[in-house]
C-alpha cells in the first residue's frame, strides 16, 4: 500500500488506510507498506486490528519516516529505487491511497512495470476518487488523446473509495492471476488414549 505519511488518526485517509488494511488481512494477505507514518501507519494498523502480518520496507530520509509501532517485520533502506523493488517484488496488487510525490512515483513505477510487461497481471487500486480525479483526467483525456499511453494502459486500475471493493478486487486478480488459494488451518492433532 502507498501513501502520505502527513495524514493523521482521525484524517478520512487514515480511516480509509486503516479499513483497507484490515479487509485485506482478512483477505489473508499481508499487508506491506513504506513502514513510515500515516497513510502506511494505518494500513499496517488496520492489518494487526485483525490479526494479520504487517511489513514495513522503511527509507532513510531526514524527517517524516520512521518505522510505525504496527509492524511485525521492517527493512530500512537508502536508496528509493531499492526499496520501490522490494515493495513490487512481493506483492500481488498495490493499493495508492492521496499522497504526494513519492506515492506518485510509486504509482508510475507500477504502472510502467505492467504497461512493459515486466509485471503482469497485477492490480492496481486508486482509493481516493475525489483526490484521483484530476491525475485520472491527465491520463484519461490529455495522455490518451496525444497518443503517449493507451486507453488500455488503465484498465488495471481500479477507483473506489470502498475498503471492501479495494480488497475483494485484489483477492479476486491474486487468485484468478496467480493461482493463490486458501489453506485450511491446521487442526491440533489430539494425543490417543491408550
Amino acid at each position: 500500500m502507498f501513501g502520505s505519511a502527513r495524514f493523521r488518526e482521525g484524517h478520512v485517509y487514515y480511516d480509509m488506510a486503516r479499513a483497507v488494511g484490515h479487509h485485506l488481512a482478512v483477505a489473508g494477505f499481508t499487508v506491506m507498506t513504506g513502514g513510515g507514518p500515516g497513510v502506511m501507519e494505518a494500513a499496517n494498523r488496520g492489518a494487526r486490528d485483525a490479526g494479520g502480518r504487517s511489513i514495513g520496507c522503511n527509507i532513510e530520509l531526514p524527517r517524516e519516516q520512521r518505522p510505525n509501532p504496527y509492524l511485525d517485520r521492517w527493512v530500512t533502506f537508502r536508496h528509493f529505487f531499492v526499496r520501490k523493488v522490494m515493495l513490487a517484488k512481493y506483492s500481488y496488487g498495490f493499493v495508492a491511497l492521496p499522497g504526494g510525490f513519492g506515492t506518485l512515483d510509486e504509482i508510475f513505477e507500477v504502472a510502467t512495470l505492467i504497461q512493459t510487461g515486466k509485471i503482469d497481471g497485477f492490480p492496481v487500486v486508486l482509493m481516493g476518487r475525489e483526490y484521483w480525479r484530476p491525475l485520472l483526467d491527465l491520463l484519461g483525456r490529455t495522455m490518451v488523446f496525444h497518443e503517449t499511453i493507451d486507453l488500455a494502459d488503465l484498465k488495471h486500475f481500479l477507483v473506489t473509495d470502498s475498503a471492501e471493493d479495494a480488497a475483494e478486487h485484489v483477492r479476486r486478480v491474486a487468485i484468478a492471476g496467480f493461482g493463490l488459494q486458501y489453506a485450511e488451518p491446521e487442526r491440533p492433532q489430539r494425543a490417543v488414549e491408550e
